[in-house]
């Protein structure tokens, strides 16, 4: 039981991880691309803008991980923000506001997340 609580509190802090970083990447990644001669470079700029799919690979791990001992309501609150996120960072490119939903959805997850570790060390 301790080793499984051990387990899913790394799963936690890494879903909050990915979630933060993901926002990092997103806020400063327009700015690298207008101001950095280096993501210039066509094959380094796809390289650096598709870390959103890694973003999206951690964060299912973590929330699998995560919601497997926890709660319903919070392993659903988990999913539900892990498919919203998704969903706004595939299709941020075809409507801005997609943008939006996937920053609300990571700061969802960060809460989720944290909720979840106070959950347990209660």
């Amino acid at each position: 039981m301790l080793n499984s609580l051990r387990v899913q509190a790394k799963a936690d802090y890494l879903g909050i991880l990915g979630s933060i970083g993901c926002i990092i990447h997103c806020l400063i990644t327009p700015v690298l691309v207008m101001t950095s001669t280096l993501l210039r470079n066509d094959s380094l700029r796809t390289g650096f803008l598709s870390l959103d799919y890694l973003f999206i690979a951690i964060n299912i791990m973590a929330v699998w991980s995560a919601s497997r001992h926890t709660s319903r309501r919070l392993a659903r609150s988990l999913w539900l923000c892990l498919t919203l996120f998704t969903i706004g960072l595939l299709l941020e490119k075809l409507d801005a506001r997609f943008a939006y939903l996937a920053y609300a959805a990571s700061l969802g997850l960060v809460v989720t997340h944290v909720l979840n570790i106070r959950r347990h060390t209660h």
